[in-house]
């Protein structure tokens, strides 16, 4: 079992981390970091949201 603050772990992330890239070409390779950024945004975006959400929650309950 993950501590609370641990990430869950994800085999699709797991397999995505293990995978090999030497056979990738330059322009693949362009290709995942492309793909990996544009993930990392969209992390990032629901990572804000939640925040957002959770602070507002707690106002709404402090009054």
């Amino acid at each position: 079992m993950t501590e609370p603050d641990e990430p869950r772990p994800s085999e699709p992330l797991t397999q995505l981390l293990r995978e090999d890239l030497d056979p990738l070409s330059v322009t693949e390779l362009d290709a995942r970091i492309a793909a990996l950024h544009g993930e990392i945004a969209r992390c990032e975006a629901k990572k804000k949201a939640a925040v957002h959400h959770r602070a507002s929650a707690d106002a709404l309950f402090k009054r």
